[in-house]
């Protein structure tokens, strides 16, 4: 009955009145409609049937893995193998007399396959990497994209390997053991893909980088955080909302600032230096202790240093009081480095430097401390008789030569 399916429509349409050849033609076109007609309803009935109560069902689950699968249309690729087999599997019933256009099919018909293969590979990778990331990478702040992505190329590679061999009727060995008289091409055209994938081991074995993290890196106009990492490039969104894109080597190959250390510490660092006019620096007599003393913590500070009997000076009170007045803030961090110190005189002054440590590491948080220091400094320096360094400016001349 194999063998004669075909003979058996030809006799039928030469029955009709048909000629030979016009009836052999005809035939194979209504063979040739008939499975594509089988194969459209095996679709159909694949999808709006099996995969809706497959969806259904995984909708119903609570694990969240068979939905990010569903979400990457995983299944409803793999539905498509359902009319690819049904075509293998008719075939040659269909036209056991016709071995070039049977040879024809077959071939169109496994590239189909093959193709579908990718598809269905590179969505499950996909998921795969969504899987992580929503379970295991938000937490720990790592990325399986760059892996992900060389899972992909291989499948290419095989997969079009395997395509050409069906193309050339060449076994997939015979491209195989070529490979190595086309190792320079292929190291010079995927040599961004190779050092990303050396890169991506070495962050991620060293934990240089995660998701998430605030990086700064000025030679590539990137300082903020990174959104992506990638097997060939870091998207960094920068505070002013652009995306600096990283090449993935680089932050192995040169030098960035990965500010998670910071934000794990607990503290970030507020180091700035009021300048102090060296010609307002003086011992303090009686009648300016007594007037500068009706500020409680200074009242503290020149008990404690009267008792020893030392002469004291503004800037020494003054460096105290400052020293008192962070302490007594909330927001400073006592349990990291403290200082409140006086550097070496510049031609600009006698530099008075805080180096201490915010509690608060928002920036627009952490830049109103700064400021409300400042702010508060400079308004408490002629308390102490001290002046800040500024130099002169047109207003200052002015004001001089009348």
């Amino acid at each position: 009955m194999k063998e004669n399916i075909g003979i058996t429509i030809e006799k039928w349409l030469m029955d009709l009145g048909l000629g030979f050849q016009f009836a052999e033609i005809l035939s194979v076109l209504v063979i040739l409609i008939a499975i594509a007609v089988l194969g459209l309803l095996v679709d159909f009935l694949t999808k709006r049937i099996l995969l809706a109560l497959l969806t259904r069902l995984i909708r119903k689950t609570k694990t969240l893995w068979d939905d990010i699968l569903l979400e990457k249309k995983v299944f409803s690729r793999v539905a498509h193998y359902a009319p690819a087999v049904l075509v293998l599997l008719t075939i040659e019933f269909a036209f056991p007399n016709v071995p070039v256009l049977t040879n024809l099919i077959e071939k169109g018909t496994a590239i189909y396959m093959l193709v579908l293969s990718i598809l269905v590979v590179s969505s499950f990778l996909n998921g795969v990497n969504e899987i992580y990331e929503r379970t295991t990478g938000e937490a720990r702040g790592t990325s399986i994209k760059s892996y992900i992505q060389v899972l992909k190329i291989f499948t290419y590679f095989m997969f079009g390997v395997a395509i050409l061999a069906i193309l050339l009727n060449k076994e997939p060995a015979v491209f195989v053991g070529g490979l190595g008289a086309m190792a320079a091409v292929l190291m010079l055209v995927f040599r961004d893909s190779i050092l990303g994938l050396v890169a991506g081991i070495q962050i991620s074995a060293n934990d240089m980088v995660r998701l998430g993290d605030w990086i700064s890196m000025p030679i590539h106009n990137a300082d903020g955080i990174v959104i992506e990492i990638t097997l060939n490039t870091v998207k960094v969104q920068n505070w002013d909302k652009t995306i600096a894109t990283i090449p993935t080597y680089a932050l192995v190959s040169q030098s960035f600032n990965n500010w998670r250390g910071m934000e794990e510490s607990g503290g970030r660092r507020i180091k700035r230096a009021l300048y102090l006019d060296m010609n307002s620096v003086h011992f303090v007599g009686e009648e300016e202790i007594d007037k500068i003393s009706q500020n409680k913590l200074v009242k503290k500070i020149i008990e404690t240093k009267t008792t020893n009997g030392i002469r004291i000076t503004n800037s020494g009170i003054f460096r105290d009081y400052v020293a008192a007045y962070l302490k007594s803030r909330d927001d400073i961090n006592l349990d990291m480095t403290f200082l409140v110190r006086l550097l070496q005189p510049e031609s600009k002054g006698l530099p008075l430097e805080i180096y201490v440590f915010s509690k608060v590491q928002a920036w627009a948080d952490y830049e109103a401390i700064q400021a409300e220091i400042l702010d508060h400094l400079l308004a408490t320096l002629p308390e102490f008789n001290l002046r800040i360094y500024q130099e002169p400016s047109g207003r200052d001349i002015a004001q001089l030569k009348q």
